[in-house]
């Protein structure tokens, strides 16, 4: 169990490679409605935020509400300030409802062509030797 910041639920930002395991950790116990918008958050904070002790104090402590909460109000300023990334969106829910759509599309997209039904088993004849 990950447990060095004495809280599963928010991220230990002591170094990039803690708060990615706690990332991850807190990720996949997240609710699967709360996963891609934590996710999103979270990288658009990264993107924005480039310098690596900022980025850690920034996040340290955090819960993945808090850091849903830093992405709502980084979105905010981005779309405020014209950043091409984001004005294509009207709001927060609509970026995150494109993102969920996308991903379930690469799922889709993702099945092995020969994990198709109808693909030839291969049976054998056992006989006695």
């Amino acid at each position: 169990m990950l447990n060095a910041c004495g809280n599963t639920n928010q991220i230990n930002g002591k170094t990039m490679k803690t708060a990615h395991k706690s990332v991850a950790f807190i990720k996949e116990h997240l609710p699967a409605n709360q996963r891609v918008e934590f996710e999103v958050a979270y990288w658009g904070l990264r993107n924005q935020i480039k310098d690596d002790a900022e980025f850690l104090k920034t996040i340290n402590n955090k819960t993945s509400l808090d850091i849903i909460e830093l992405g709502k109000a980084s979105f905010t300023k981005s779309k405020a300030a014209g950043v091409v990334e984001v004005a294509g969106y009207d709001n927060w829910d609509q970026m995150i409802a494109k993102q969920i759509e996308q991903r379930t599309e690469q799922d889709r997209s993702a099945v092995d062509s020969k994990d198709k039904k109808g693909y030839p088993s291969v049976d054998y004849k056992m006989h006695a030797m």
